[in-house]
């Protein structure tokens, strides 16, 4: 396969400044209610990507699980990879691809986790598996097979049969954003790249070159 001849024009849109919501998070919800409309698969699928404090990097896809104009909410295991990263480096980037629509965002920002009882109420509303997994499973660490974890599962179902505690090493973050940009796909690869930057205590919208 010749991957440097695999092409696609992009014709769906165009983003011109004068379109745009003057503020970052309600044009957010637009292109995510346009998403939904459209059908795409998983639209709160969100590339995170963290680094060390030395400037090691690591990215993975985690579900967008609310926003508002404190930020963009996830959950995970606070002692996984990520987790590390956080503590040591809170800043991150998220990223969304929405391929059916030609679009994409990023949103730079610092992440903190959110309260005890915000993840208590999140947690209790998962399905009972994931909670299970969420209690035995120690993430991102090496284990010796996939039957160590079933095991593990299995424990866990007879000690806490529906009514597992969320452990306390897992739990929500919250990513404040200080930058949005938004691209839209275009023809002859001269894409339209909006960029929303914090200034003082407005929003300035620049537009990046493709």
């Amino acid at each position: 396969m010749d991957l440097a001849a695999l092409r696609e024009e992009y014709m769906r849109a165009g983003l011109h400044e004068s379109n745009v919501a003057p503020d970052p998070l309600t044009q957010f919800g637009d292109w995510f209610d346009d998403a939904l409309r459209c059908g795409v698969a998983l639209p709160n699928a969100m590339t995170l990507a963290t680094a060390t404090k030395k400037g090691r990097p690591s990215a993975r896809t985690v579900l967008l699980k609310g926003f508002d104009t404190r930020g963009f909410v996830f959950y995970s295991n606070y002692r996984s990879r990520k987790g590390r990263d956080l503590e040591e480096n809170p800043q991150a980037v998220l990223h969304f691809c929405w391929e059916e629509l030609e679009r994409q965002i990023a949103i730079e920002g610092r992440v903190e986790r959110i309260s005890a009882a915000e993840s208590d109420e999140y947690f209790a509303s998962r399905p009972l598996g994931s909670r299970l997994s969420a209690l035995i499973s120690p993430q991102s660490e090496t284990v010796p097979s996939r039957e160590f974890l079933e095991a593990g599962l299995e424990e866990a179902s007879k000690r806490w049969r529906d009514s597992p505690p969320r452990p306390q090493h897992w739990g929500g973050y919250r990513l404040a954003p200080v930058l949005f940009e938004f691209w839209q796909g275009r023809k002859d690869r001269l894409h339209d790249r909006l960029c929303y930057r914090m200034a003082g205590s407005a929003w300035k919208i620049e537009r990046l070159a493709p």
